[in-house]
């Protein structure tokens, strides 16, 4: 890549090939031998070139249809992928949480050329396969709860890509947030907002992409029952408010959504015995996410969740009377100014997906309802 920029030829080793072949525009050679480069600077023989490689999106085998039910987390998963908004769902074990978030890459739109090159040098620099299959595709981490801070945000006596610069242009999907450690955790804060994540040791110095989508998903108590009218909690309150508060406030702050997945209803569950799907599926979904990027890409060259503070005042523009309507649930709801933007962002995608060129009240009302969860979940 850095070749190509300078308008230099690259002569790589033939292995290396595939790889190469995914920069396009530029002059790249393929040797089996440092003789045979010998021989082309002589002028004897000329070297092969590395011609660009056609990558395809494949098709996906887990789709959203899958999911029975659950209209309301999957219209928050639709927003989330629409504006690249931070998504928490919460609710009892069993009701489609992981299964939903493991198919946001089946909605989201393909990676632009210059987003796909970065995400495949990231991947490249850790000693990952790069293959022209997974080219356009969004990648997906999910580390396991008992990683360590270092191998979320890289590090280590030698550097090493950690899970947030491998989720760069995608999405970082933690499971069962409250297992993770606190600290762990809190080191998020930082790359949430800038997309970065600068990392200094006595030996090196650097500053690492880190621009990714947050996916979580975590139960209401540690017993998992909270709320569930089918099953009985046996947690006590104090055993509950430790849990939730493994989860520090300033980083709930940073997530833009926060949704309940309760239990299936009577329906659903006959639904998922006779072996149903929803009749909107994956294709669907990413085709109304693809025109709310587009949109978002026309007015601001952005996802929403990406504006700036000077951006959202330009592009999240409300009527007077809607104004005074937000400012008064930023009262009632005792919202931050970060949530106060988070919730125009995401009422501009509500609007996006509308069509609109307007934020309505209607955008408004379904923004906080997704922010400040009703149920208390």
């Amino acid at each position: 890549m850095a070749g190509r920029e300078a308008g230099r030829t690259v002569v790589l080793p033939a292995g290396n090939r595939t790889e190469a072949g995914l920069v396009r525009n530029g002059h790249i050679l393929q040797t089996g031998h440092l003789v045979e480069v010998i021989r082309h600077l002589a002028g004897e023989k000329e070297l092969e070139g590395i011609a660009p490689l056609q990558s395809t999106r494949p098709e996906f085998s887990e789709d959203i249809g899958d999911v029975v039910g659950q209209l309301l987390a999957r219209r928050a998963i639709t927003v989330a992928a629409a504006g690249r908004h931070n998504l928490l769902m919460c609710g009892p074990p069993g009701t489609g949480k992981t299964m939903l978030a493991s198919r946001i890459c089946s909605i989201l739109p393909a990676l632009e050329e210059k987003q796909a090159a970065e995400v495949a040098a990231l991947r490249s620099i850790a000693g990952l396969d790069v293959s022209p299959e997974q080219w356009s595709i969004p990648p997906f981490r999910s580390p396991h709860h008992t990683a360590s801070a270092v191998a979320l945000v890289g590090g280590g006596s030698t550097l090493k890509i950690g899970e947030i610069s491998l989720a760069h242009q995608g999405v970082l999907f933690l499971d069962e947030l409250p297992e993770f450690s606190p600290k762990v955790l809190d080191v998020l804060r930082e790359p949430l907002e800038s997309g970065t994540i600068a990392i200094s040791r006595a030996n090196y110095q650097v500053r690492l992409p880190a621009s990714f989508q947050l996916i979580a998903t975590m139960n209401p108590c540690p017993c998992g029952y909270q709320g569930d009218p089918a099953r009985q909690c046996r947690c006590s309150p104090d055993r509950i408010r430790s849990y939730q508060s493994r989860i520090s406030g300033p980083l709930l702050d940073r997530i833009d959504l926060h949704v309940c997945v309760a239990a299936l209803a009577e329906e659903d569950r006959q639904q998922l015995i006779a072996g149903s799907t929803q009749p909107e599926v994956s294709g669907d979904i990413r085709e109304q996410v693809r025109l709310a990027r587009v949109r978002q890409g026309h007015r601001a060259g952005k996802p929403n969740a990406c504006l700036g503070m000077s951006e959202v005042r330009m592009h999240c523009r409300l009527d007077s009377d809607d104004e005074v309507f937000l400012v008064d649930a930023m009262k009632r709801l005792n919202m931050s100014a970060r949530s106060f933007f988070r919730v125009l962002k995401m009422s501009r995608t509500l609007a996006d997906l509308d069509g609109s060129r307007k934020i309505a009240r209607k955008h408004l009302l379904e923004a906080i309802g997704f922010r400040y969860s009703p149920s208390g979940c």
